[in-house]
């Protein structure tokens, strides 16, 4: 069966539409997957004419709901009215209303099962603030959505690397504060768990960077890292985790060390980030840890770039293809834990002398 994937359109003013329209045009996605944009075609139709003409006849499947899904078709479920003022390349309240009103839509419908994963294309953190979204992004939006009590991991995937984050949108100040042994050992749980079950991979090695430079230079220039990020680490480890560190970034980075780990701890977001794109600005962001599958490009909403056909895909699509394997691979691990064999061990009929 051909998973489902819900697509929110994101600001309607930036490069969400150009990107996704880009990206669902490859006929390959509609041979492994049915995608369903969450937003309104007219207004796709609008970003359409500032692309190419290959994309001005691109035409959807108008749908009330996910179970009205067609087969080869880019379908579309209408999130906001057709005349919701489009402005390209300008952050405006009526666009931060549209991107929560697709987010919402197809969240309802991931809740319900109607859909297999979500792919979100990007909004603007500010425009979208109000009384029903009160979140630095949205990974923290679908962990309270979806959560269930427990954390998720804000992580960023590419060919290259893996990096995950301990804070994920928060001002620096109040960095230094947040990092305690306890959310450290939390986060390498979550990774250790989402390289196992997401990655498939069995004893994964995972690198924890410092907060401080040079480590904290055995406390002269800090003491969280021994206080707390070794501690932490040491104590992974007794629980059987490979975790190692604290390693300096800029040494860790600069000389190709990541290279030798799955998966790389970043205490902050900028830590992580600064050396992921500067490698690869088309990678993935994945919030793991969740129930539900969620993807998205690794970039914002680009205003600048916005109606003029410069946006590039890349990131969008590796979304969406990782999005798909991420849910055949969750499928496939179920079925092979479903009634596993039982082991027998034979009672022993022969009595010794």
């Amino acid at each position: 069966m051909k998973p489902i994937i819900a697509i929110t359109a994101g600001d309607i003013n930036g490069v969400g539409y150009e990107i996704l329209l880009k990206g669902i045009a490859d006929p390959h996605i509609c041979e492994i997957c049915k995608p369903i944009v969450y937003g309104n075609a007219k207004i796709a139709k609008q970003h359409a004419l500032t692309l190419g003409e290959e994309y001005h006849n691109i035409s959807f499947n108008i749908i009330q709901s996910p179970k009205q899904a067609k087969d080869g078709k880019l379908n579309l479920i209408s999130c906001y009215q057709d005349n919701t003022p489009l402005n390209i390349g300008q952050s405006t309240k009526e666009a931060g209303q549209a991107a929560l009103a697709s987010l919402k839509r197809a969240c309802q419908d991931l809740k319900n099962g109607e859909v297999h994963a979500l792919v979100t294309a990007p909004i603007n953190k500010g425009n979208i603030q109000c009384e029903q979204f009160k979140y630095s992004g949205h990974t923290e939006y679908l962990t309270a959505m979806f959560g269930k009590g427990t954390n998720s991991l804000m992580m960023m995937v590419s060919d290259c690397m893996r990096i995950a984050l301990v804070t994920n949108h928060t001002p620096l100040a109040k960095v230094p504060s947040m990092i305690t042994k306890e959310r450290i050992l939390e986060k390498l749980t979550i990774l250790n768990a989402t390289l196992q079950n997401d990655f498939w991979i069995r004893k994964p090695r995972i690198a924890v960077l410092a907060l401080n430079p040079h480590a904290g230079d055995n406390g002269l220039l800090g003491d969280e890292e021994k206080e707390i990020i070794i501690p932490a680490i040491e104590e992974a480890k007794e629980s059987g985790l490979m975790a190692f560190g604290p390693y300096s970034a800029d040494g860790f980075f600069g000389a190709g060390d990541y290279t030798h780990f799955d998966a790389v701890l970043a205490m902050y977001h900028d830590q992580g980030l600064i050396p992921f794109k500067s490698l690869d600005m088309e990678g993935v962001n994945f919030t793991a840890g969740l129930q539900m599958i969620r993807t998205s490009p690794d970039h914002g909403t680009a205003y600048a770039l916005a109606g003029k056909n410069t946006a590039n895909p890349s990131s969008f699509s590796n979304a969406l293809y990782m999005a798909i394997d991420l849910y055949k691979r969750r499928l496939q691990t179920a079925e092979i834990n479903q009634d596993p064999l039982q082991i027998v061990v034979p009672e022993n009929t022969h009595k010794h002398a």
